[in-house]
């Protein structure tokens, strides 16, 4: 069974990665934009996701692991939203900045910057291996 990964945005005021760590699993929901819903929907369990703080950092600072998905999203009364459980895996050595995101050429096509309103995007294997290998460099 093949892994996908996604990248998840939380505002680190409302609901950051030390809120995440400190609870063992959180409910991602909430989520009112079709494109990032679909996306929730298509989580598998085991499937990854960087943890990105959004407004304030704008920055990759943890990997999570979706520990259940399919689920309705328990914020909504009409039925129409899901929503995901997710376990924190670990933390990045450092944080990888949108910044340096923005200025790396490998990374253009990268959904957090073609589509950067999008609160839950899709990261390809690739992008999703650079990005890691990145948090492992000094920053430029």
């Amino acid at each position: 069974m093949s892994k996908n990964y996604w990248l998840m945005k939380s505002e680190p005021d409302a609901y950051g990665w030390d809120d995440l760590v400190a609870e063992g699993e959180g409910t991602w929901d909430g989520v009112r934009n079709y494109r990032a819903r679909n996306n929730l929907a298509a989580m598998k369990r085991g499937d990854e996701a960087f943890f990105y703080h959004s407004n304030v950092g704008k920055e990759i600072v943890g990997v999570v692991r979706i520990s259940k998905a399919g689920m309705a999203d328990p914020s909504d009364t009409t039925g129409n939203w899901a929503a995901v459980k997710v376990k924190p895996v670990r933390k990045l050595k450092r944080p990888v900045t949108l910044k340096e995101i923005k200025a790396d050429p490998a990374l253009a096509a990268t959904e957090l910057l073609t589509l950067s309103r999008l609160s839950v995007a899709a990261v390809t294997p690739d992008e999703w291996q650079y990005i890691l290998d990145l948090s492992k460099r000094k920053p430029a």
